[in-house]
Parts: structure tokens; sequence; C-alpha cells
């Protein structure tokens, strides 16, 4: 209790300090946090069976969400990986209008797929990555192939530099995100996964967002010395949509605060599985991810990685069997890593991009691909941590 009053005193004291906006604050006491200490005292931890809250500045009040339980069949749920809706535990955050979290909704084992697809196929052309910028596409069209052998004997030889899928820092998909102009444009697409598209729609629906659209989607590939900055995710032309963020592999903090940086951020965890859903009013908070947390017990995974996908799956599941070469591959990578794939709907319903002229879409072409993810390792540019701030 002691030290939990001492973190919580410590966050307090932050906060009130002149001179800086207090969300960056916070920002710096968490990227700066010690494990297994008393500094993550005041941190959420939904995945608790009592959902327990902190008590610092900006911590609000835990309370019960509310699915719309019938909307999605289970058999639904299950070809997504997904537990019945029925059995899902959902929490907001008084305060926070619209803000979501379901603590690791999966079905043992279907986390495997997610991360397959984060990793070997979501990673390949035609989607767009940080490395784009750099190297040619013949050098980026298959970073699984060229990254696997490395990955599955990496534990022997830890010396060995980065493969080239451990220099990912991110990959866009559908409409894809320009991170200079922080525009979408039509000329900018590639197909939706389709399978993503399913997963995003049964949880958007769950969440109360009947006719949600699977339109863009950004994958940010976290090392340990890896954060992103303080943002708001204000470039899809609709606001009305939810933003859908899925995280998986070691755990991390997450940071959401207000409409303005000089409102304190209250920190909650994310562990592998988790769901968070920012809509409402929460849909444009300032937002950010400080700390990746090592594994207590070393380069280890997460508990609920440990069980293997299923070897008989529904005939019309979205889910595909993950091989043991793959997974050893994934296993690798995640030991000191997470993903976190966010999805959007850009575009409300009849809606088309505005107009540009072709001097702003040379522009546009020109200047994408840089880095929003802040890592000493990272192989492109960086400009501010933020995408659309």
């Amino acid at each position: 209790m002691g030290k939990m009053a001492a973190a919580v005193g410590s966050v307090a004291t932050l906060a009130a300090e002149p001179r800086e906006d207090a969300f960056r604050k916070l920002f710096r006491f968490y990227r700066q946090s010690r494990p297994g200490t008393a500094d993550l005292g005041a941190v959420i931890d939904f995945s608790a069976a009592h959902a327990a809250r902190g008590t610092g500045p900006g911590a609000r009040k835990v309370v019960r969400s509310q699915l719309s339980v019938s909307s999605v069949s289970d058999h639904d749920a299950h070809r997504a990986g997904l537990q019945p809706v029925s059995k899902w535990q959902a929490y907001g955050l008084q305060g926070y209008p619209g803000f979501i979290f379901i603590p690791n909704p999966f079905l043992p084992g279907y986390q495997w797929h997610w991360v397959k697809q984060c990793l070997k196929l979501y990673s390949q052309k035609p989607n767009v990555c940080n490395l784009d910028k750099h190297m040619t596409q013949e050098e980026t069209q298959d970073l699984w192939e060229q990254s696997k052998e490395f990955l599955r004997y990496k534990e022997a030889n830890k010396r060995r530099p980065r493969s080239l899928l451990e220099k990912l820092r991110w990959v866009t998909l559908g409409y894809h995100y320009n991170w200079d102009s922080k525009k979408y444009s039509a000329d900018h697409y590639t197909p939706f996964p389709s399978d993503l598209a399913f997963l995003s729609e049964q949880v958007a629906t769950a969440c109360g967002f009947q006719g949600f659209r699977a339109e863009a989607g950004i994958l940010n590939y976290y090392r340990l010395d890896s954060t992103l900055g303080i943002h708001v995710d204000r470039s899809e032309l609709d606001h009305s949509k939810p933003l859908l963020s899925f995280s998986f592999g070691q755990s991390a903090i997450f940071l959401l605060g207000g409409l303005k940086r000089d409102e304190a951020p209250t920190a909650m965890f994310m562990h592998s599985g988790d769901i968070m859903v920012m809509s409402g009013f929460s849909r444009l908070l300032n937002h950010a991810v400080p700390r990746v947390l090592p594994s207590p017990q070393g380069e280890s995974l997460p508990c609920c990685l440990e069980t293997p996908l299923p070897a008989i799956l529904p005939r019309d599941s979205v889910v595909e069997p993950c091989s043991e070469e793959d997974w050893q591959v994934c296993t690798s990578y995640l030991k000191t890593a997470r993903v976190n794939m966010t999805v959007r709907q850009v575009l409300a319903t009849d809606q088309d991009f505005p107009w540009e002229s072709m001097e702003e879409k040379k522009r546009d072409i020109t200047t994408e691909g840089f880095c929003h993810l802040d890592d000493k390792n990272c192989q492109v540019k960086r400009v501010k941590l933020n995408p659309d701030s």
C-alpha cells in the first residue's frame, strides 16, 4: 500500500509541475519507468478480475460497458477466433465517453493466426511499409521469407544483425496513410485483408457500430525500445465511426488524455489479445504509447500465446492453420516485441475524397513513407513521433 501511495504521489507531482504540458510529463515518466517497482502502481490493469484502477492524476473510475450481445452470433464470433460476445468483459472510464476496453476476448490459440498474418502476410506487397523509403520493391517483396531463418536461429546467435522483419516499424493497409501530408487518397489504395475486415466488423458490431467498414489499417511493430508519440487520429474523413486497436505480444503502457495536452492522461496496460475501441468523444483524444514492457520472466511469450491454435477449425473460419515452423518464427520475434493493429473507416457512406490538384498528388507521393514510431534502430528518416497531431 505504501508503494502504491508513493507511485500515485510521484505521478501527481509530475502532473502539477509547470513549464511542460501534463501529457508530456507523464509520457516521459512512463518511458523511463522501471518494471517491477512502484513506478507502475497507478497504471490501470483491466485484465485483473476486479479491473483494478489507479488513483493518480487523470485516473478515472472504471465502469462496465454494455455490449450488443445479440448482434453478433456465436458462430460469427468463432469464425473470427473470438469467444461468444456474452463472455466478453468490457470496461469504460468515467470522463471518457465512447472509450471501450475489452481484455483478451480471443479463443485460446486463435491469436496465433493474427500474429502470423501481421508478420507473414500483411507485411508483403502490395502493402506499404517503412522500409520502402530506402529499399527497392524487390528487396521488400517478401520480408518473411528473407527473415525467417534469421529468426528461427536467433537464440543461437544473438549478435547477428537484425533481420528485415525486425527492422519493420509500420505497414499500411487499404487506403494507405501518408505520414507527411497526413492524408488518405483514392489513388493510393490496395485491397483490405478480408480476414481482418471480418474480425473488425464483428468487434465494431458488438460495440454497437453496425455497418462499420474496415477501409484502412496501420500496423505498428514495436521493439522493447520503441514508443509511439502523443497524437490524435483525425485524418479519417468520418469521425463518427470508431477506431479499433488490437494488441499482440509483449505488454505496453497506453496513455489516454484529453482534447488538449494540458490534461494529464490516464495510464493503462495493454496485454496480448486486448482490444480498445475509441469512439464518440474519445475518438479525437490525445493518446500515446510511452513504454513496451519486457516480460518479467526474461525473453518469453505471454501465457495466452502458449496455447496452440486448434488443429480443426470451423469450415467457414477466416482463421487459417499455423504450422509449427511458422509459429517458431513468430515466437522468436514476439519474445522481444509487440504488434498493434489499428483499423478505421475512412469515408462516410456515399462520401468521396475531396478533389486534389496534380501538384498536390505529386507532392504527397514524393513525401510519403516517413516513420512515426520512435525507435533507436529505425532505418528510415524520423520526424515527429505523432502521425496526426
